[in-house]
C-alpha cells in the first residue's frame, strides 16, 4: 500500500509517516520501480503501536528502545513496564503541583472576596495577589 493508504489506515498523516521513517521508528519500505513507498501490513502494526504507545504517554524516543527491544528479538514487557511507571510518578508529581496551586488560587479567590477594590492604590500591584493577609 502506498504512503496516504498506511496513515489513513492507522489515522495518521503521511508527513508523520514519513517523519516516523526519518528517526527511524517506522523502517523504510521497499520502493516500487516507480520510486513509491510500498508498505506491508506488518506497517500498519508498528505504526498503530507507535499511535497507542505515544497515547499512554510514552515519547517516540522511548518508544524507539521498546522497539529496538522487539527488533532484536527480546522481549520488552519489563522495560515498557518500567518506562510506564515512570510516567505514572511522574503524573502524580504533576497532579500533586496542580492540587498546591489550585489550593493557592482557592486561597487568593477567597480573600479577593474580602478586599475593598478602593483600597487598591499601588500602581505596580494588584493587592489581591500580592497584598497581605
Amino acid at each position: 500500500m502506498k504512503i496516504g493508504e498506511l496513515a489513513a489506515e492507522v489515522g495518521v498523516t503521511p508527513k508523520t509517516v514519513r517523519y516516523y521513517e526519518s528517526i527511524g521508528v517506522l523502517p523504510e519500505p521497499e520502493r516500487e520501480p516507480s520510486g513509491y513507498r510500498d508498505y506491508d501490513a506488518e506497517a500498519v502494526e508498528r505504526l498503530r503501536f507507535v499511535r497507542d504507545a505515544q497515547a499512554t504517554g510514552l515519547t517516540l524516543a522511548e518508544i524507539s528502545s521498546v522497539l529496538e527491544l522487539k527488533d532484536a528479538g527480546s522481549r520488552s514487557c519489563h522495560h515498557t513496564t518500567a518506562l510506564l511507571e515512570r510516567h505514572l510518578n511522574e503524573l502524580d508529581q504533576q497532579i500533586d503541583r496542580l492540587q498546591e496551586a489550585r489550593a493557592e488560587l482557592v486561597r487568593l479567590a477567597n480573600r479577593a472576596q474580602g478586599l475593598d477594590p478602593s483600597a487598591c492604590t499601588d500602581p505596580n500591584r494588584c493587592q489581591v495577589i500580592t497584598g497581605s493577609d
